[in-house]
C-alpha cells in the first residue's frame, strides 16, 4: 500500500486553516486519503526511569535494541505492522484486535524465555495498550487518531509489567473465548475510561 507523506497532510491542513469554508470538504478528503482502519498495539518497556538512573543511558539503549530485535520479528509473524519505535516504545498496527492480543501475549512470552538467560540487570518486561479504530496513517512513518492516543495511555500510563489493557473499542471485536478479561474503570488526565484487562502469565 503506498500512503502519502507528511509534507502532503501539511499541505491540506494549511489549506484547511486558510479556507474555513472548505472544512468539511477537506476534512472528508484527508480522510480519504489517509484514513486506514486498523487494531493498534502500543507497546511500553516497563522499568525505563529506574533503570536509566541505575545503569545509565547507554544500558538502557541497549535493552531496547534488544527488546526491538525481539517485537518486531513477532509482529510480522503475526501479520502486523511495524509503525515505529519511540524510545521505549513500540507502535504497530494489526488488521484484527485478535492479532494484536496474541503478538502481546507472543512477545511478554519471549521477553520471558529471554530473561532467564539474562542476568537480571539485563531483564526486559512489557506491557500494552491496545485500540482499535480509524487512525491517519503516513508514510514515513507515523500515524494519528483517538485510539491511538487512547493506547497509548493504556500503554504507557496505566498498564503494570505484563499487563494487557484494551479500550471499550477493541475490546468489542477480540476474541473472548479462552482468555479472561477484566473490566476496570482508569482515570488518565481527566479521563475516565473503563478497560479490558488481560495479562500474560508465565507457563500459559
Amino acid at each position: 500500500m503506498t500512503r502519502k507523506t507528511r509534507a502532503e497532510l501539511s499541505g491540506m491542513l494549511q489549506e484547511r486553516n486558510e479556507h474555513p469554508e472548505k472544512v468539511a470538504e477537506i476534512d472528508a478528503k484527508i480522510k480519504e486519503t489517509f484514513g486506514e482502519t486498523h487494531a493498534i498495539l502500543v507497546m511500553d518497556m516497563s522499568g525505563f526511569s529506574r533503570l536509566t538512573i541505575k545503569h545509565g543511558i547507554i544500558h538502557f539503549l541497549a535493552m531496547i535494541h534488544r527488546m526491538n530485535e525481539i517485537a518486531n520479528p513477532t509482529i510480522e509473524e503475526h501479520g502486523g505492522e511495524v509503525v515505529k519505535f519511540e524510545a521505549d516504545n513500540v507502535f504497530a498496527v494489526f488488521s484484527e484486535v485478535e492479532q494484536a492480543v496474541e503478538t502481546s501475549i507472543d512477545i511478554l512470552r519471549r521477553l520471558s524465555a529471554a530473561n532467564t538467560m539474562l542476568p537480571e540487570a539485563l531483564d526486559m518486561y512489557g506491557k500494552f495498550g491496545i485500540g482499535y479504530g480509524e487512525v491517519l496513517m503516513l508514510e514515513d512513518n507515523d500515524l494519528y487518531g483517538a485510539e491511538v492516543n487512547l493506547a497509548s495511555k493504556l500503554g504507557e500510563d496505566l498498564a503494570q509489567r505484563g499487563e494487557i489493557l484494551l479500550t471499550e473499542a477493541a475490546y468489542e471485536r477480540v476474541e473472548r473465548e479462552g482468555r479472561e478479561y477484566e473490566e476496570v474503570l482508569m482515570s488518565v488526565s481527566g479521563l475516565e475510561l473503563m478497560v479490558h484487562k488481560t495479562r500474560y502469565a508465565d507457563g500459559q
